[in-house]
């Protein structure tokens, strides 16, 4: 029987009609006899909330506290969305990070995952139960509550998905994948259906929201793939994995104001891409900083505000 770990991110269970999409999601896997463990994300804008809350009772907040203040978001979701498939017939258990066993270093707000004790898991999906664990936390030597930072959850996920062993690692948001650049920016970005771990940490870097870097780190280190997918339809999404060799431009991608980024694997051999590019610079009479080719990447700066014009302009070219 295979392991399958699902997360889902803060707009999937925002509210109680999308907890039963989510739901339904997690049913089909069940019912198709994989062990299903679930990694969630506090409701919408809860975490937002918790910190505004705090800061207006103190501007000099600890961050251990502000760690045990955050950590319940994510507790407030997994026992909804285990109250929900206990309801429909399907055994489930809530458990905290603590509970299910993540072991962290001692740093509050970006703490670092040491050991998974995978026992109690383990111990609840030999009883047949889809394990519903809180993203984004765990406990440190001293007993305290930590927190992973943002996109922390992702991190859980994929280490949970490592620590057991399991055959996929789906991450469920609003979006239905990896795109070639902002879809909301430009019509012609196209999905991706697949991309390698490297060409994934690039785009993250960059300023991709797809994925958190840390989880993509971890995956490539314990060869998990990571397929990223929309909670809301059922179209195919985009597997992060190995890839062996491959001279594909993947996306371009602007960062801040001043700096585009090519990602694909073998891009420092495409000497094509590069010249359209420099034609693209020349023609646009563009003030130029850094031209920066490395094996997966192509990172430009420029001394001045870059247009999505611009942006849109070269990825038309050459995507």
């Amino acid at each position: 029987m295979d392991t399958i770990v699902m997360k889902f991110g803060g707009s999937s269970v925002a509210d109680n009609e999308k907890l039963k999409i989510v739901a339904n999601k997690i049913v089909d896997l069940y019912n198709k006899q994989n062990n299903i463990v679930v990694v969630v994300s506090a409701q919408g804008k809860t975490t937002d909330n918790l910190i505004s809350q705090a800061k207006e009772l103190s501007n000099n907040i600890e961050d251990r506290e502000m760690d045990t203040l955050l950590s319940a978001g994510e507790q407030i979701s997994i026992a909804k969305l285990s109250i929900l498939l206990n309801d429909m017939g399907y055994p489930a258990i809530s458990l905290t990070g603590w509970q299910a066993g993540i072991l962290t270093n001692n740093t509050n707000q970006n703490a670092l995952i040491k050991t998974i004790d995978t026992s109690r898991i383990l111990k609840e999906l030999e009883q047949k139960k889809i394990v519903i664990i809180a993203g984004f936390q765990g406990v440190n030597e001293n007993m305290d509550i930590t927190t992973f930072g943002r996109g922390g959850s992702d991190t859980t996920a994929v280490a949970v998905a490592a620590a057991l062993k399991a055959k996929n690692c789906y991450i469920f948001s609003d979006v239905d994948g990896v795109y070639s650049t902002d879809p909301n920016k430009e019509k012609s970005a196209k999905k991706l259906t697949a991309l390698s771990y490297e060409e994934m940490l690039e785009l993250s870097s960059e300023g991709a929201k797809v994925l958190h870097n840390r989880c993509v780190e971890i995956g490539e280190k314990f060869k998990i793939p990571i397929i990223t997918k929309s909670t809301f339809n059922n179209k195919p999404g985009s597997v992060v994995s190995d890839i062996i060799e491959e001279n594909t431009i993947k996306s371009v991608v602007k960062k801040e104001v001043s700096r585009i980024s090519i990602v694909g694997n073998g891009i420092i051999r495409n000497i094509s891409a590069i010249r359209k590019i420099l034609d693209i610079i020349e023609d646009e009479k563009i003030d130029m900083l850094e031209f920066n080719v490395s094996e997966s990447k192509i990172s430009i700066t420029f001394k001045n505000n870059v247009e999505d014009r611009i942006l849109n302009r070269i990825h038309e070219e050459i995507i």
